[in-house]
């Protein structure tokens, strides 16, 4: 092992970046306003999460609308605006193809915008981010692990930051998904705050389009938000120096996409990876453009052909809705060749040889959570209401989820970079209303988000035992880094075979075991 960085010395740079949202200290219990570079943000308390303060949906960038689509994200600076942050507001263009049977349309429609089993709200001025913080600046905290409770003076000492990054294969997904809210979390352990925030998804965030300087903007949406949390979130009682960066899915690629991204000022002091890694193939195939020139063509920017700045000034005076609205018809016709917009390999945000980079330690120093559901393949095997074929589910846990997962591992731990790897194994009546559903794709984050008993009857003893032991290791991570896991009982990888793989949910809240059965699948990254 390479020598072991201290975590907290590995954010110098968020040193070298102060808060640019006017000098106030973390507020007061009652504060429900907060000074921060997007303006005067006035939040609100529901009720049934009294010891929540919420503040919902303010802009960290200006709209990518007009001559800014596609662009690179350009962030506010409005200190003297009132901003009403007070509801989650419209997701980022995308749709949801309600002529394809899903698990996500057929059984659980808690991971679709609002819960809905149809497009929920959408704008192109989507560029917005939540914060979740405690009522009580983290007096009511659990204690346990946390050091000092006040600082000098009385004040509460600021708190860890988990900054989520949703999933949604980078066509879908947004804040205002029902099982990936956090007021709940945020509620019973008071000592942590949550960031979330949209990014832009599908061809919006995603073009390929001849003629463009960044093609992956939804990615930098990613950048930029993160960047408003580090300047920002000290106003919030929140410690910039530990903030982790916390992804589902498309959310997880995305997460360690950054980290190679941004090797020297990653900003956060540690990573966690929930199903899906670098590793996992999800980059766009469309190498000769075809996808973007076909849309334009469709929707009035045709005949342009050795022109593609034209084009792009085209397409950008093209109402949104009417690019969305054709894509979604295409989907649904299930015509062929499909279009598919996904992060593009362009050697500078997404990068063609993510091995050889861990390998020349061209990632950042952090320590890292990578894992896995038991049945994370289930939803992407053909449909069927009685459950999916076990080899194709099967092998779409190894290809996607499992082999990337086990493979990024053993690079971080031959490099000498804290690893710490779970599987995820809960099987709930509540939230895998049928049985072969298992630990389906998604199936942890009601556990984490603390959502679980919210959409099919109340959760059982073990159910909650097993989210607060998840809750609780994700917090300690954000709190102290390895140091946090340790103090959870959590040992780190060490390698294939060993039983110091972190299951979660199966018989018992949490447990060690190896999972060489299934690691001697993979050959590598992808299935043997």
């Amino acid at each position: 092992m390479l020598a072991r960085l201290p975590l907290f010395t590995l954010l110098a740079s968020a040193a070298a970046h102060p808060p640019t949202y006017g000098g106030h200290g973390p507020p007061g219990n009652d504060d429900l306003t907060v000074q921060t570079s997007s303006g005067r943000v006035h939040g609100k308390i529901d009720t049934t999460e009294p010891d929540v303060r919420q503040f919902l949906g303010i802009p960290f960038a200006h709209p990518p609308t007009g001559d800014l689509r596609w662009a690179a994200p350009q962030p506010l600076s409005q200190p003297d605006q009132d901003v009403e942050a007070k509801e989650l507001g419209p997701s980022c263009m995308q749709f949801l193809n309600t002529n394809a049977s899903s698990v996500y349309l057929n059984q659980v429609l808690e991971y679709n915008l609002q819960g809905l089993n149809r497009t929920g709200d959408i704008s192109e001025d989507c560029l917005r981010l939540s914060v979740w913080a405690p009522n009580k600046g983290g007096h009511r905290g659990r204690g346990r692990g946390r050091g000092k409770e006040h600082g000098r003076g009385g004040k509460a000492e600021t708190l860890p930051v988990l900054v989520y990054f949703y999933g949604g294969g980078f066509s879908t997904g947004g804040m205002d998904v029902p099982a990936q809210i956090p007021t709940q979390m945020v509620q019973r352990t008071q000592d942590h705050i949550v960031v979330s925030f949209n990014y832009r998804v599908n061809i919006f965030g995603h073009p390929n389009a001849p003629g463009l300087e960044d093609q992956n903007v939804g990615l930098l949406d990613q950048r930029a938000a993160v960047e408003w949390t580090r300047d920002n979130i000290a106003a919030f009682g929140g410690d910039p120096s530990r903030i982790v960066i916390w992804g589902q899915s498309a959310g997880s690629i995305s997460v360690d996409y950054y980290s190679f991204t941004y090797p020297e000022d990653p900003i956060a002091a540690g990573m966690s990876l929930d199903s899906g890694t670098s590793l996992s193939a999800l980059t766009s195939a469309d190498t000769a453009q075809s996808n973007f020139t076909f849309v334009a063509e469709n929707v009035g920017c045709g005949g342009f052909d050795d022109d593609a700045s034209g084009r792009l000034s085209c397409m950008r005076g093209v109402d949104a809705d009417k690019i969305n609205d054709f894509i979604a018809t295409y989907a649904k016709s299930a015509q062929q060749p499909a279009l598919g917009f996904r992060p593009v390999v362009d050697d500078k945000v997404v990068f063609s040889n993510y091995s050889e980079r861990m390998l020349q330690g061209k990632q950042a120093k952090i320590p890292a959570i990578i894992g896995t559901n038991t049945e994370d393949g289930v939803p992407f095997a053909p449909y069927d209401p009685s459950g999916p074929d076990p080899a194709l589910a099967e092998q779409g846990l190894l290809r996607t989820f499992f082999c990337p997962a086990t493979e990024s591992a053993r690079l971080r731990q031959q490099t000498g970079l804290d690893t710490y790897r779970y599987l995820y194994a809960g099987n709930w009546t509540n939230l895998s209303p049928a049985p072969w559903l298992g630990a389906f794709h998604s199936a942890e984050l009601p556990m984490l988000f603390g959502t679980h008993p919210n959409f099919r009857g109340e959760s059982t003893e073990l159910e909650y035992e097993t989210s607060h032991a998840m809750q609780d290791a994700w917090v300690a991570f954000a709190r102290e880094g390895v140091r946090g896991l340790q103090s959870e009982g959590w040992k780190e990888y060490e390698a294939v075979g060993e039983a110091t793989v972190r299951e979660f949910g199966d018989g018992v809240a949490a447990k060690d075991v190896s999972i060489a059965g299934l690691e001697g699948k993979c050959d590598g990254a992808v299935p043997a």
